[in-house]
């Protein structure tokens, strides 16, 4: 396969939208929350996942999160919150905040909820149009107890704020023979593994990069956001926050559908460094491209949606047809030479869309794509680290199933920026020694100007997995 390298404008622009992530501080907040007095602090609480390449959706009931220090335990998160795992690949959303007492915690006990039963959603690649295979969950144990990394607990005072990043393991906790899952009548086991990391509102683990949902009310520096996880969160801007396509706060009406990234704050709000209206039209659909044919119509398997439950369900591979759309967006970059890099006919095999829209009669009408961040599960091909100064360069990734499939079954090209977050591992020239390290890389994946209709990921993170 030929090496990727980047063409200067390409890299400036996604190194744009890298810095561009992050935040500063604001109020409002989840349901769990607890005003305590000036002898609380405070403690969030976000999740990702380290995936399976061929699971796009785990679906799991958290009942509840306790930390604990050997002699009491406090409550992190006792509101029963649905999460899908298998979105957050790569990707951190905010899953609850609360008042706790300040102290010294060693571990976290995670309890998960048997009813529901998990259920996990996963791409078979076997016939010619991938189509989706799903099975129920059945756990092992419905409450672990995890160890924070050695000599470092988590540490809150008084009236200040702690986070805990909830990482579940999916490879290491679903059944797998020789990399497939293991599904007998319609089952799958699971021995929950979770890493649990103490982190700040500042550190790259505990900035929120996907909490979208619906708008409930706007004030002059605030809006409330009806979150993906049963809550409301309010979301403030400030002259720092950054819109796409010339809109501004006054641009975001009540029911209006909105995406943002940003910084919790001590009061259980999210400080916006960026926010993107999807649509005012009260719909929108969420998830990775599965086929691409003339038009354009993509397949795509549908992991998040808003308005459109009659018909188009979470978790369901629909038909869109994309060829009326005029509005072509990438994620929190308000460039104008995004139309360069996405459009109708840059559309691959593995990309993360939203698209927005109008439902009326139970039949939605796309009126705008955006391209979106993901992450991207594979190994690395040996041999395959290129580098140019620093972290500008790229290497090869192998058996993310989607890419890989719209690869032709080969490897795809990575590319990475001195703005690339390495973690695990010592840069690009440390990846250079890795061997076939498996990896979770975060970024967006447009069409290979070398090798149209394949994908390439331009990446502002890479995790080398233990």
């Amino acid at each position: 396969m030929k090496r990727f390298l980047a063409a200067t404008a390409l890299l400036a622009l996604i190194a744009l939208s890298f810095t561009a992530c992050g935040g500063g501080s604001s109020s409002s907040s989840s349901s769990s929350k607890n005003n305590g007095g000036a002898t609380q602090a405070h403690v969030f609480v976000t999740g990702e996942d380290a995936p399976v390449s061929s699971v796009v959706a785990f679906n799991i009931t958290i009942n509840q999160i306790t930390l604990n220090n050997g002699s009491t335990s406090v409550v992190a998160m006792n509101t029963p919150t649905a999460v899908d795992f298998g979105r957050l690949v790569g990707l951190r959303s905010l899953l609850g905040f609360n008042s706790i007492a300040p102290g010294t915690y060693n571990s976290a006990t995670v309890t998960f909820a048997t009813n529901p039963a998990p259920t996990i959603d996963y791409i078979d690649l076997t016939a010619s149009t991938p189509s989706l295979g799903t099975a129920t969950g059945v756990l092992s144990n419905a409450k672990v107890t995890v160890a924070f990394p050695s000599n470092q607990p988590l540490v809150v005072g008084s009236s200040d704020m702690a986070g805990l990043h909830l990482d579940f393991d999916l490879r290491d906790s679903l059944a797998i023979n020789n990399g497939n899952l293991v599904i007998t009548n319609g089952q799958i086991a699971i021995n929950p593994v979770l890493e649990v990391v103490a982190v700040s509102a500042a550190s790259d683990l505990g900035q929120i990069t996907d909490f979208t949902g619906n708008v409930v009310s706007v004030t002059t520096n605030s809006f409330v956001l009806q979150g993906p996880y049963g809550f409301q969160e309010m979301i403030d801007v400030n002259p720092s926050t950054q819109y796409n396509n010339g809109d501004t706060l006054a641009s975001l009406l009540v029911n209006g559908i909105v995406s943002v990234e940003g910084t919790v704050q001590s009061d259980g709000s999210i400080l916006a460094s960026s926010v993107e209206l999807i649509t005012t039209d009260q719909a929108f659909l969420g998830g990775r491209i599965l086929a691409v044919d003339p038009g354009p119509v993509v397949t795509m398997f549908v992991g998040e949606e808003l308005g459109t439950s009659a018909t188009i369900p979470v978790d369901s591979i629909q038909t869109v047809n994309l060829s009326q759309v005029n509005n072509w967006d990438i994620c929190f970059i308000d460039n104008w030479f995004t139309n360069e890099l996405f459009g109708p006919a840059y559309l691959v095999v593995g990309q993360r869309i939203f698209v927005g829209g109008t439902y009326q009669s139970k039949v939605f009408t796309p009126t705008m794509v955006s391209l979106r961040r993901q992450g991207i599960v594979g190994s690395l091909v040996q041999g395959s680290v290129t580098s140019v100064s620093q972290n500008i360069g790229d290497f090869e990734m192998q058996n993310d199933a989607l890419l890989s499939y719209a690869a032709g079954g080969g490897p795809f090209p990575v590319a990475t920026d001195n703005q690339t977050v390495f973690v695990n591992i010592d840069g690009l020239m440390g990846l250079e020694s890795a061997g076939a390290a498996n990896l979770v890389v975060t970024g967006l994946v447009f069409d290979n100007p070398q090798a149209l209709g394949t994908p390439v990921a331009w990446v502002h993170r890479v995790r080398v997995l233990p």
